[in-house]
């Protein structure tokens, strides 16, 4: 591969990788081509890019784009993510059904170096929408509570008032 091209690539990774909140790096040894498309796809779905390329343009693209990456060895798929906890769930899935390939060699969230095990605390997390319905749940907890008390006082008040009247009713 001639030098341009190589610099293109770096390019190109490097304007991927802008938007990007996390960069997860993948050892991709084992899977054919066939798991490997259906990686992608599934990756391509949740918004997530899954990039092949060589370690040292992978490394200088990712000192280039101003975060400090680790030296890789062997094979590395560069897994380039705006929302860090659908791509490591999905790479965690993925790896489950395939005989734990890929493997996560480790990446950058939000330009802090993080090991596998950090990777897989991330994919056990819930997702936003999850988090988000845990939020609006533990939020109108209260407010349920406090309109069953209204309603119980309501409903003692009308017992009261029925029961005076009745009072009044028989003693006249």
């Amino acid at each position: 591969m001639k030098r341009s091209q190589k610099e293109q690539l770096v390019i190109e990774l490097k304007d991927k990788m802008k938007g990007a909140k996390a960069l997860y790096y993948t050892d991709f040894t084992g899977l054919n081509v066939k798991r490997m498309t259906q990686l992608r796809r599934q990756l391509r779905k949740v918004g997530v890019e899954y990039v092949v390329i060589k370690n040292t343009l992978a490394l200088r693209a990712v000192n280039e784009s101003g975060l400090t990456g680790t030296k890789l060895k062997g094979p590395t798929g560069v897994v380039i993510a705006k929302d860090p906890v659908a791509a490591a769930k999905l790479l965690q899935d993925f790896a489950k059904a395939n005989d734990a390939k890929p493997s996560v060699k480790g990446g950058l969230l939000e330009g802090v170096q993080i090991d596998p095990a950090q990777v897989k605390r991330l994919a056990e997390m819930p997702s936003r929408e999850q988090m988000l319905a845990q939020l609006g749940g533990a939020l109108q907890a209260p407010l349920a509570g406090f309109a069953g008390a209204l309603n119980g006082l309501l409903y003692t008040f009308v017992g009261a008032l029925d029961a005076l009247k009745t009072q009044r009713e028989g003693a006249a």
